[in-house]
């Protein structure tokens, strides 16, 4: 059995080496194969609202199935079937090692190598003018579009500003200095002596590398469909240095795994609705249907006003609700957790209790309204697509939204997506709907709101995204996103888990507000049990979070940063830098964007808008 080119993690292969990824090997570039490449037995995991929303984001009919599988893992097993994922050589143009010095007219000197295509090598090397062989490594420099599409450089129209040229003399990279400046770097042909500058491939806007033709490498060798934009108009290639980071961004959606309440409710009244419930006028009634035993055992542990609620919807002829957001049935969940009872955690994939907040300081008393202890949890992670260019832009259910670039598919048809489960634990913090009701009143509050808006508004018309493709996600989420910063970074430091390994899950919308961290990894960290332990005494923490919140090492500059100040491209940014609330793009559910320590706490600026006072 051949030996795979490289191993892979598997949770690796969801966010930064999936279809469509090009990877870098010790003698070679490579790109990774779609589904439609991956080989060997996958395990099946089972979530079914992820799944749904999978068929969602993907367009496909209502009833339809994508199955979520884990990728295949690797055997040690030489009679084994075959498993792992197929990649192809990307890209196939290269540079040979064969160093020579050009001088420019100007009397410059260049560091010029040959330019090969794959066509042009021999068992993988370069034979010059001399016959002597000499090794090569891919071209940095490939061409991409906004869809997501990718492909080969036509090195030759480029050089000769013209795509139907029919020279095709031997082609040099002419460099100078680090090789980094764009301006800098030269394509050369040997043969008609034209010379064009690496840097006319980076205007904006422009066609110079030619229309996209829809390659898609990663579903095979001669995959390609028709590259249009969302206005039906063509596209153009655009220049891509393929180690960049904006060269891959996977499209993922998260859920956790959480027991849906509504659902056990409907499930519970189905039971006894036709045979009993249906009769019942009003409380009273269904309290007397309760007594039975047949009834009271379906409804055990209901309240009556949640099944009176249940009937009554089901009598005015609402049989199907609108299906709520991932968020919203976590949310939901979290909050009906019931009261610490023992510290005996039961089986399953979700086990939380309410703390007792008696010890709150009156300053979080008025403010926080539960501390859930998450002792289990679950979270299913699906990769759906992936972009080029920009990543897309999560709104605050975690719905993700298209912006200027366009989801890449893994699958020439998809009937599953790779999906990952992880086991962790976490803390929940909930706050009082009324005191950030309040709190949003203020005069100061909303100045700053109006500040951060007009930063966010530039940003949207820099970018040239309509207005109903990206919308403002409101004072509240920017508060709690940026406390839940600062508290990711005071837990770090208090019980030694590495700040990388918390993960965040922020709540703002109609059914509540709160913040969840949790543990959600596939290493050692999150199974040691030490957030639940941190949750015990969250409150001193969240104090500490306030400090590291007031001051930054970059202020007054960071205090008084204006986020619709073009001087600086951070636009999505108030109070807010790496000194004080960046943490790593891993934990953050926003990419690190949305934040303003001083919506949290005042700041040196003194612009009065936090939330929490000054006395505490």
């Amino acid at each position: 059995m051949k030996i795979p080119s490289g191993q892979i993690r598997q949770s690796q292969i969801l966010t930064t080496f999936g279809p469509g990824a090009m990877v870098d090997l010790p003698n070679d570039s490579i790109i990774i194969g779609g589904l439609n490449h991956w080989w060997g037995d996958k395990v099946r995991i089972y979530e079914e609202r992820l799944e749904e929303r999978v068929v969602a984001i993907l367009g496909l009919e209502p009833g339809s199935v994508v199955a979520l599988y884990a990728p295949p893992v690797d055997t040690q097993d030489p009679s084994a079937p075959r498993t792992g994922i197929t990649v192809f050589t990307f890209p196939t143009w290269f540079v040979a090692q064969d160093d020579g010095i050009w001088k420019a007219p100007s009397g410059k000197e260049y560091r010029t190598r040959p330019l090969i295509p794959s066509g042009r090598l021999v068992k993988g090397k370069y034979f010059n003018s001399e016959k002597k062989k000499k090794p090569v490594v891919p071209v940095r420099f490939v061409q991409a579009c906004a869809n997501g599409h990718i492909s080969d450089i036509n090195w030759s129209a480029f050089v000769h500003n013209n795509l139907d040229t029919k020279c095709r003399g031997l082609l040099w990279l002419d460099e100078s200095g680090s090789g980094n400046d764009f301006a800098e770097i030269f394509v050369r042909c040997d043969t008609c002596k034209a010379r064009r500058p690496l840097a006319d491939a980076t205007v904006p806007y422009s066609k110079v590398l030619g229309r996209c033709l829809g390659d898609r490498p990663w579903l095979g060798p001669a995959a390609k469909e028709l590259c249009i934009s969302k206005d039906d108009r063509p596209l153009y290639n655009r220049l891509l240095v393929r180690s960049a980071s904006n060269a891959y961004f996977a499209q993922v959606l998260s859920v956790i795994s959480l027991p849906d309440s509504d659902s056990q409710l409907r499930e519970a009244v189905n039971l006894v609705y036709e045979d009993f419930l249906q009769y019942a006028e009003d409380l009273n009634d269904l309290r007397k249907e309760r007594k039975k035993q047949k009834v009271g055992n379906a409804l055990n542990g209901l309240t009556d006003e949640a099944v009176w609620t249940e009937i009554q919807r089901r009598k005015d002829g609402n049989s199907h609700d609108t299906p709520k957001s991932i968020k919203q049935v976590e949310i939901e969940t979290l909050l009906a957790s019931p009261d610490e009872v023992g510290e005996d955690v039961a089986e399953g994939d979700f086990y939380a209790r309410a703390r007792n907040l008696d010890q709150l300081n009156s300053l979080l008393a008025t403010r926080i309204e539960r501390i859930i202890l998450v002792y289990r949890l679950r979270e299913v992670i699906a990769q759906v697509g992936f972009t080029r260019f920009e990543a897309a832009m999560p709104d605050i259910e975690g719905e993700l939204v298209d912006i200027n670039v366009r989801r890449a598919a893994l699958d020439i048809d998809p009937t599953w997506v790779p999906a990952i489960d992880n086991r962790g634990e976490g803390v929940f913090i909930a706050f009082q709907k009324q005191a950030i009701d309040e709190w949003q009143k203020k005069p100061t509050v909303q100045k700053r709101g109006e500040e951060l808006y007009r930063g966010f508004e530039k940003w949207r018309n820099t970018r040239g995204i309509a207005q109903d493709k990206a919308k403002f996600p409101g004072l509240p989420y920017i508060m709690l996103h940026s406390l839940s910063h600062l508290l990711i970074t005071a837990v770090s430091l208090d019980c030694g888990y590495a700040a990388s390994a918390i993960r965040e899950r922020i709540y703002a919308g109609d059914s509540g507000y709160g913040i969840l961290l949790y543990t959600g990894t596939s290493g050692n960290d999150g199974t040691l049990g030490g957030l639940v332990q941190v949750g015990q005494r969250i409150e001193s923490l969240l104090m500490d979070a306030l400090e590291l919140g007031r001051l930054c090492s970059n202020d007054p500059v960071c205090a008084q940063h204006e986020p619709e100040s073009e001087a600086e491209d951070r636009l999505l940014h108030g109070s807010a830098c790496h000194g004080c609330l960046l943490i790593a793009e891993t934990s953050c559910e926003q990419r690190n964007d949305f934040l303003d320590r001083a919506l949290v706490i005042n700041t040196v600026n003194g612009n009065d808008a936090a939330f929490f006072p000054d006395e505490f």
